[in-house]
């Protein structure tokens, strides 16, 4: 198996709701959602990635603020490392390279199925939101 491809991706809230973007059916992963981002180009930080990701994906401008957690995952063609960051943006979100978006209330992230190292994410965003969790970053397995 290749290396690792370095990804990242923006946990993006809107008070207690938060932005996912749903993969078009010819995708890898068809129709799941995801946070959006991206792979990580040659010479680029996270932090710049994102940036360029949301702006590519989104047509908005951004604020990457820390990571907030990191996943690992093998898929049977490929490893991926996926940092997620908190992330604002500026502007209102646009169908860019995405099926659809949407605003998605905390509460029900759950009844949304997303690749399989967005699960940690997602589980930590609801326990927050159920004040069950303040861990600013936590590495996810």
């Amino acid at each position: 198996m290749s290396d690792v491809i370095e990804v990242v991706a923006a946990v993006v809230m809107d008070g207690d709701r938060v932005l996912l973007c749903q993969r078009y059916d010819s995708d890898h992963l068809p129709l799941l959602w995801e946070f959006p981002g991206g792979k990580i180009e040659p010479g680029e930080t996270p932090q710049a990635a994102l940036l360029r990701e949301l702006q590519e994906e989104l047509g908005v401008a951004s604020h990457i603020g820390p990571q907030l957690a990191e996943a690992r995952h093998a898929y049977p063609e490929k490893r991926v490392r996926l940092r997620f960051f908190d992330a604002k943006i500026t502007g209102l979100p646009e169908l860019c390279v995405h099926r659809q978006l949407r605003w998605v209330p905390v509460g029900e992230l759950g009844s949304y199925a997303v690749p399989p190292p967005n699960t940690g994410v997602v589980a930590l965003l609801r326990r927050r939101h159920i004040g069950q969790a303040d861990i600013p970053q936590m590495p996810l397995a």
